[in-house]
């Protein structure tokens, strides 16, 4: 079953995203292995990021073997503190 993530950043902005992404995704044309669908942008008071993976398996994987630790080596540039984060199991999903 796909699982759903909903990360807010307060006060994130779109280049601390960019130095983020830039750090934690292969490319900037290609997702982490799992990872289905990829959204971001600016919202109430700073930045949310929406991601999916193929499983929650696959989300815990990427999570604990790249998310975080490069998040608490520090990302120049990048947020400067954890999410708030939301997660669910997707019902439904249509490209």
């Amino acid at each position: 079953m796909a699982y759903g993530i909903v990360h807010y950043f307060p006060g994130g902005t779109k280049e601390q995203y960019e130095a983020s992404l830039a750090e934690v995704h292969p490319s900037r044309d290609s997702l982490p292995q799992g990872q289905i669908f990829h959204a971001a942008g600016p919202s109430e008071g700073g930045w949310t990021v929406v991601a999916v993976h193929d499983s929650k398996e696959s989300w815990v994987r990427f999570r604990d073997g790249i998310l975080m630790p490069r998040m608490q080596e520090g990302i120049e540039g990048g947020f400067p503190t954890p999410p708030q984060e939301t997660a669910f199991d997707v019902h439904n999903m249509q490209p």
